[in-house]
């Protein structure tokens, strides 16, 4: 069968979901194209030929892009059989379907894409699979070289990234997470000898970074610590860096030293939010105290965290949302984080356990199937209109290649109507690495 593979953006990153099921295809015999739109462009004349053309949907903005792409290879190829597969596939399929996709695949997706390339049975329409996969090598064979992909700036240079996973899923049930409604609490991991043979591949085609995509690199400590040991005994030049929850942090501390010896240059961390009344609604398992014990005993251990945030929410207030500007100055994190987590408003999919809360049943209007998202008001109207204006001076801002401390400027100037104060503008900082994608969503 000819298989065409196709993302449309997957953070700036060379897709592992794309060179994982390319490599389960190619050894059943398959013929496979991996096209990654992002850097590239739909390819027509695979397209046209193909028996089934599959898309790759790990986040929102991978699925709102899709829409397009699937009308194009509708109109190029109405015979193949069309696919979505990745997290937010099976969140979305009944528009999905409406628009012409036959098969949704959620879960671990390489053995269901497998099977309907075979046939078997040719007339799956839905399937969200946690079943434990023997995982192969990633085929990275026909993907865009990594040089083309957004890089890490670090002191001043730039270095190549590479991405892969040691994990998927989460432990956890946040009520804003997207992968709850497909995990529900459950996590698979990678094999060691898979992910370092897929790190090996992306080093020899150039990579000086590692991204580990994992959901929480935590979820399995021992696995992971078994992972970054023996890739920094073979690679002790190459960097990395893992997400992980404020409560595994603190948790799992023992392990700080762990990523600080073998290359770890920063963590990413999904705070959300530093009022305890928020984060109990989130049910993010952490405190804001928790969230200062965090930068402190990261900060110690030399290691850089790189904290999210999802400022704009039915309970925030403009005196919170100065509160957390205020403590990200506080904290010395200015440079740590990027704009646009300042202006992200509060994202509800279909299936979101955020769906369960009242106040959230008392903001929300109808599904909208052109966002993929429940829309909702603040009950003030004045809030709605602030996330607005941040957003914009982010979008200039990114637009116009301002540092990370002028455009916090502009948003601190702008709701305070007065200065940041000159400790925060002139005080020399350590430079924090960071990717030079700017989105995150």
């Amino acid at each position: 069968m000819r298989i065409v593979l196709i993302s449309t953006y997957d953070l700036g990153r060379q897709p592992f979901g794309l060179a994982s099921p390319a490599a389960w295809l190619r050894d059943r015999g398959h013929h496979v194209t991996c096209a990654d739109l992002s850097v590239g462009s739909l390819p027509s004349l695979e397209v046209r030929e193909a028996d089934m053309v599959a898309l790759y949907l790990p986040m929102h903005t991978a699925t709102r892009m899709a829409a397009g792409i699937i009308r194009n290879v509708r109109s190029l190829n109405p015979r193949a059989r069309l696919c979505c597969y990745g997290l937010y596939a099976p969140l979305n399929q009944d528009y999905l379907r409406e628009i012409g996709v036959e098969t949704v695949i959620g879960g671990e997706f390489e053995l269901e894409l497998a099977k309907v390339a075979s046939g078997i049975p040719h007339s799956i329409q839905s399937s969200v699979s946690l079943d434990r996969l023997s995982f192969v090598t990633p085929d990275r064979v026909g993907l865009p070289v990594l040089g083309r992909y957004p890089r890490l700036v670090c002191n001043g240079t730039r270095r190549i990234v590479g991405a892969t996973e040691a994990s998927r899923g989460c432990k956890h049930l946040c009520r804003h997470c997207p992968i709850v409604p497909v995990y529900n609490g459950v996590f698979r991991v990678v094999p060691a000898d898979v992910v370092l043979e897929d790190i090996r591949q992306q080093v020899a085609a150039g990579a000086e970074h590692i991204t580990f995509g994992d959901p929480d690199f935590f979820n399995g400590p021992g696995h992971a610590r078994r992972i970054v040991e023996a890739l920094h005994q073979e690679f002790p030049q190459l960097s990395y860096d893992v997400t992980i929850k404020i409560e595994h942090l603190l948790r799992h501390k023992e392990y700080l030293p762990v990523l600080e010896r073998t290359g770890c240059l920063f963590i990413t961390t999904a705070v959300e939010s530093i009022e305890d009344s928020v984060l109990e609604k989130l049910d993010k398992g952490h405190t804001r105290a928790d969230f200062f014990d965090a930068v402190r005993i990261t900060r110690e251990q030399g290691l850089a965290l790189t904290p999210t945030f999802l400022p704009f929410t039915p309970w925030t207030t403009r005196e919170g949302y100065l509160e957390l500007l205020a403590a990200i100055a506080e904290l010395d994190l200015i440079d740590a984080v990027a704009p646009v987590q300042l202006a992200l408003r509060l994202l509800i999919p279909a299936g979101s356990r955020l769906l369960e809360l009242p106040d959230i049943q008392a903001v929300i209007g109808d599904y909208d199937k052109l966002s993929l998202a429940y829309p909702w008001r603040h009950p003030d109207p004045e809030i709605d209109a602030l996330a607005s204006s941040v957003m914009n001076i982010v979008r200039e801002d990114t637009r116009d290649r301002r540092t990370r401390r002028a455009t916090f400027q502009r948003i601190w100037e702008h709701v305070h109507s007065r200065p940041l104060p000159e400790h925060d503008v002139l005080l020399p900082r350590t430079v924090i690495p960071y990717m030079e994608e700017p989105w995150f969503c």
